[in-house]
């Protein structure tokens, strides 16, 4: 059997490989697991590998990581991969695979094969609270979307801070999660922005002065708008181009896009230009003068709003 994992979701793709490990192990023992990283392993131990018969098992699993890398590989893979032992089975961990390619169509032919794709910030939801379920606790779908606002799409994360949250009370609420989880300064620079550009001064103050609390740099922050602000310009430029070809096409999460659309909708290409170039003014200033960053970057939020 040959299987095949590819795509951009590496939180979920290395799930599936964990459990299909796990279960082969269970079975055959780990005497029949075999390794190989396309970028440190020599062909000819992969080959090897692949032309063998287990030793001291009834079946031998081999995980190949990235064997593309190899050019023999791609080469011979085809007359490699139909000449398995019946008592092989290959997996074949390919994160970015070309679908122009004979690789690709071989594979998506002749292997069990799974894409992962990154999930939106409903999916990720819907599948914390199946998480949740899952290990015994309560979680409402509204503050399984407020955790992911927070967080953002890393579903490694999202997973960590779940669990923490498990441990600390079965039933995760909206309180829990502002007790215990701390946002990601990029979704806390979204909210600051956001209430900046609405006038809601005391509020984008505030979103600041934590962030310098919890020892996040001026330039850092610096950095953090402009990049939203890069986001939002490409959103301006895109025309009638949906979330998803925006995303695609630019190589942005298709969370971010979606939430930064929000700001992109109330602001005109040339209102977005004049705050990236008194950002850029800004952070001129503070390399080449002797002036108090906190309160420059403060001046620039209260100047903010349209």
């Amino acid at each position: 059997m040959i299987i095949t994992l590819t795509g951009s979701n590496s939180f979920m793709l290395h799930q599936r490989l964990q459990k299909i490990i796990d279960v082969f192990v269970v079975e055959h023992t780990d005497m029949g697991l075999e390794k190989f990283d396309g970028g440190e392993a020599e062909f000819d131990k992969i080959r090897e590998s692949l032309q063998s018969l287990p030793f001291l098992a009834s079946k031998k699993l081999i995980v190949l990581r990235t064997p593309s890398i190899l050019k023999q590989f791609i080469e011979q893979a085809e007359i490699l991969l139909a000449e398995l032992p019946e008592t092989t089975d290959v997996i074949l961990v390919e994160p970015k695979l070309d679908k122009r390619s004979s690789y690709y169509k071989f594979l998506s032919k002749h292997s069990e094969f799974h894409e992962f794709g990154n999930l939106d910030e409903q999916n990720l939801s819907t599948w914390l609270v199946q998480m949740a379920r899952n290990n015994g606790n309560n979680l409402r779908f509204a503050d399984a979307r407020y955790l992911v606002e927070r967080l953002g799409t890393n579903q490694q994360l999202l997973a960590g801070e779940l669990d923490k949250l498990s441990n600390f009370n079965s039933d995760i609420t909206k309180e829990n999660i502002d007790l215990l989880v701390e946002p990601t300064p990029q979704s806390t620079i979204f909210q600051l922005l956001e209430a900046a550009l609405n006038g809601r001064t005391k509020m984008a103050l505030k979103l600041y002065d934590e962030q310098r609390i919890q020892k996040t740099e001026p330039f850092a922050i610096i950095a953090m708008l402009a990049w939203q602000l890069h986001v939002v310009a490409i959103i301006k430029t895109a025309g009638a181009r949906s979330d998803a070809d925006i995303a695609s096409e630019a190589k942005l999460s298709p969370f971010v896009v979606r939430k930064s659309r929000l700001i992109a909708d109330r602001l005109s290409f040339m209102e977005v230009k004049l705050l990236l170039d008194e950002l850029l003014r800004l952070d001129e200033r503070l390399k080449t003068e002797n002036i108090d960053a906190d309160e420059a970057l403060k001046n620039f939020l209260l100047k903010t709003s349209f």
